[in-house]
């Protein structure tokens, strides 16, 4: 693979530059925290109002890929599917061929489909950080992020101080698509715990439990979990249902998942599972419907609301 040879006053990080493609519900929520810290970001989306939105907090509105990527050196992605990201970034129109110096994948796309686009991007000269995020928009807009970077060493050094402004970095390795991977399991861990935590809530609502007064109990004992802690007290109880993630995408992402299991020969039992639940979700409530709307579906099951009163 070609490596870019990067000189500091066209990459250094800090108050410089740098472009940022996809403004849907995470990147609308990280972009205007680069304009905060003081960097020009110029902004593209397919969405025009997206656009507009991102100029009007203070960005710049770009017309296109390609006009982001000659502009700017650091060229962030934060896009919906693998798909769309390996057209942003190796496609007709895209970052390869308007060659910025670093490209950083922000997306969920895929250790394959990142190792590719890597690859494509190494041989115009294109340094590569594979660098997916996990705590949903709320923490995006918190700057409360996880970011989990694969990127070689010389590269990290210049994208860690651009990444911290969302939350957390951790350096997970050198290789395009490890940054994939820990998320793709993180996710996975996320979803199964939300299963059987609707689950059991849902139980203890039909013995007559209070849900608060569990939630209180498992949160100080050996069932505390991400769901438990944060998802159902704040889109459950709340009867909300608005955590901020769709079912299509969790979908999407248990589904990188058990494809890279699968091609390592790895079963995946509780994964198989949570997709399953995901797809009656998905049929009971529409895609695009908050992946909490899991717990409606043991609510119906047991006849109860997670709440107290029967649905």
């Amino acid at each position: 693979m070609a490596r870019a040879k990067l000189r500091k006053d066209e990459t250094h990080v800090t108050k410089q530059r740098v472009g940022f493609i996809g403004l849907g519900s995470m990147g609308s929520a990280m972009a205007p925290r680069l304009v905060g810290a003081g960097y020009e970001v110029a902004g593209f989306d397919l969405d025009r109002q997206a656009v507009e939105s991102f100029a009007a907090a203070g960005g710049k509105a770009a017309g296109s890929v390609a006009e982001v990527g000659q502009s700017c050196p650091i060229v962030l992605m934060s896009l919906p599917t693998p798909q769309a990201m390996e057209a942003v970034a190796a496609g007709p129109g895209g970052l390869r061929e308007a060659r910025p110096k670093i490209v950083i994948d922000l997306s969920t796309s895929g250790p394959r489909m990142s190792q590719s686009v890597a690859r494509r991007l190494g041989e115009a000269g294109i340094l590569f950080a594979d660098a997916p995020v996990s705590g949903g928009r709320a923490g995006a807009l918190a700057g409360r992020l996880s970011l989990m970077v694969a990127a070689r060493a010389e590269t990290w050094e210049r994208v860690e101080p651009l990444l911290a402004n969302f939350g957390r970095t951790f350096h997970v390795g050198e290789a395009p698509g490890q940054g994939q991977m820990t998320k793709l399991v993180n996710n996975l861990l996320s979803v199964v715990a939300l299963a059987v935590s609707c689950e059991g809530m849902a139980l203890g609502a039909k013995a007559g439990l209070d849900p608060q007064r569990m939630l209180e109990v498992i949160n100080a004992s050996s069932g505390r979990n991400s769901a438990t802690l944060d998802k159902i007290p704040r889109s459950v109880l709340s009867r909300s249902f608005d955590f901020g993630f769709s079912t299509a995408l969790s979908s999407k992402d248990v589904a990188l998942c058990l494809e890279e299991a699968e091609a390592m020969g790895v079963p995946m039992l509780m994964g198989s599972m949570a997709r399953n639940l995901l797809a009656v979700t998905s049929a009971r409530f529409g895609g695009e419907c908050d992946f909490t709307n899991m717990a409606r579906l043991f609510e119906e099951w047991a006849g109860v609301k997670i709440g107290g009163a029967k649905p």
